[in-house]
């Protein structure tokens, strides 16, 4: 190949290169837009005094805090018993089932017993029906519940709770299971030739190993039950016992456009947690995933 044709090769591959970035790079500036333009949306809206969507600008005129100054003053609608509600279900749920789930996945992980593959078959066929499927099923038998244990009936949390823990722990314990796969078996035999028992093996050496993957499934789980609405609002009936996404929506449910201001107040502040747990533990997500997705 002659030199000017091979200068002219490689330009030719620069030139590509180069168009490709800049598709990339415009591709990349499109999605952003795409995602941030709702965002950029609701925060205008809460900041709207009008509170209204017809004809809102992206950027108001005359911002005010009113919105947010009636969220919280708002004697109908209580806001401030809402965000507390959520919180507390959340933090509870997420903790009881991250608990369970990493106890199972070991369990299942590291022990041979009878009926293992088959109870782990019966957990992944249960997860393919969602819990919004059951509702009536479910209803009727907290109902049911409820008149022989009032603490675990209809409008309880502990209902509530048993519900949601029914709904997350097969998917988390398959997942988790799979990062306990990874983790080499010579770790265990090497601690139990040291004396260590089945409990230190766990608590002491598996534990801090599979951090990331608990991350993951708590981050996962809180996320999954603070924003969950159908059960919610099925399950539970007393205004003062209703979480974030069922107290909002009702709020507006029969005066939309003369309550769009608060409502994106209230969608706004109910995003923070969810936020800042992602920017906490944002570390731990990737590598959580990949790697527990590599055996099973």
């Amino acid at each position: 190949m002659s030199k000017g044709r091979y200068t002219a090769s490689v330009g030719s591959i620069q030139r590509g290169k180069r168009i490709a970035l800049m598709l990339r790079i415009l591709l990349a500036i499109v999605m952003l837009i795409f995602a941030l333009f709702p965002i950029l949306w609701i925060i205008s809206a809460s900041f709207n005094p009008t509170g209204s969507l017809v004809g809102q600008p992206l950027i108001p005129q005359n911002p005010t805090l009113a919105n947010y100054q009636r969220l919280f003053n708002d004697p109908v609608n209580p806001y401030p018993r809402w965000y507390v509600n959520s919180l507390f279900i959340a933090t509870t749920v997420t903790v009881v089932a991250t608990a369970i789930t990493t106890l199972a996945a070991y369990a299942f992980s590291r022990f041979n017993f009878r009926s293992r593959r088959p109870l782990l078959q019966a957990i992944l066929l249960i997860q393919v029906f969602p819990n919004f499927l059951n509702m009536v099923a479910l209803f009727l038998i907290l109902q049911q519940f409820g008149s022989y244990i009032p603490a675990i009936g209809l409008n309880t949390y502990g209902g509530l709770f048993l519900v949601y823990l029914g709904g997350t722990l097969g998917a988390n314990t398959w997942l988790t299971k799979g990062y306990f796969d990874s983790i080499p078996r010579d770790l265990d035999e090497a601690a139990t030739v040291d004396g260590a028992s089945g409990w230190q093996v766990f608590w002491v050496v598996l534990l801090p190993l599979v951090r990331p993957i608990l991350v993951v499934v708590a981050l996962l789980t809180f996320i999954g039950t603070y924003s969950e609405f159908v059960l919610a609002r099925v399950l539970l009936t007393d205004k003062m016992m209703y979480t974030l996404a069922v107290g909002l929506n009702q709020m507006v449910a029969n005066q939309f456009a003369q309550s769009w201001g608060v409502f994106s107040a209230g969608a706004l502040l109910a995003a923070l947690p969810t936020i800042i747990l992602f920017m906490f533990f944002q570390r731990y997500l990737v590598g959580g995933l990949t790697t527990g997705a590599v055996k099973g």
